[in-house]
């Protein structure tokens, strides 16, 4: 399936999901994509006129970082310094 098939989809399905829930709907969209090896630069590009995609990327990418981090921080320590 393309973005541009995604992205359509997308568009005409969000006017039936409740505006308090369409940020959970578009942060759970871009988690599918993300797990599809879909890239975010695609997914930005596909969805630049829509605002809760744009952000439930922007938060994805933030959490992904702040899970690498943790994960880097957590490779970091050594148990024999203990």
């Amino acid at each position: 399936m393309t973005l541009e098939l995604v992205s359509e989809i997308w568009s005409e399905l969000r006017r039936y999901v409740n505006t308090t829930d369409r940020d959970d709907a578009a942060e759970c969209m871009v988690s599918v994509l993300i797990d599809n090896n879909i890239d975010a630069d695609e997914i930005k590009s596909a969805f630049k006129t829509d605002s809760e995609v744009r952000r439930a990327l922007t938060t994805y990418l933030q959490n992904h970082d702040e899970d690498e981090d943790e994960e880097d921080y957590a490779d970091d320590t050594d148990d024999d310094d203990y």
